[in-house]
């Protein structure tokens, strides 16, 4: 067996933390995703397998804002997912990087969550 991908390797993580991490509908996961040129947050209740709310880059009311994914662009998803959030009633999730590394975007994304009023 040869050497495993960058990407095989952050699968590799997010089955093991997945193992433990799970969304209920009191408490829903908060899921982040990384492209090459966008980044996705979505809160998932795992007992239906229902998407509660979901933001990314690609929105409407970010897209003309971010001209990169950069940790501005991360900021912005965090802030507009929590507002989302906020609004559907929703204050308690579980937060699943997903086996990306907790620095950078993945981080401006939870911060701006919590500062937008999401528990964690």
């Amino acid at each position: 067996m040869g050497k495993l991908s960058r990407n095989e390797m952050r699968k590799r993580r997010h089955r093991r933390i997945r193992r433990k991490v799970v969304g209920t509908p009191e408490r829903p996961r908060l899921c982040v995703y990384k492209s090459l040129r966008h980044i996705y947050a979505q809160l998932v209740d795992d007992s239906r397998g229902h998407t509660l709310v979901a933001a990314s880059t690609l929105d409407p009311e970010i897209r003309g804002q971010v001209k990169s994914p950069d940790v501005e662009a991360a900021k912005l998803v965090g802030q507009l997912l929590a507002r989302r959030a906020v609004e559907q009633g929703i204050r308690e999730v579980v937060f699943d990087r997903s086996g990306y590394p907790y620095h950078g975007k993945v981080r401006a994304l939870a911060e701006a969550a919590r500062e937008g009023g999401l528990v964690f």
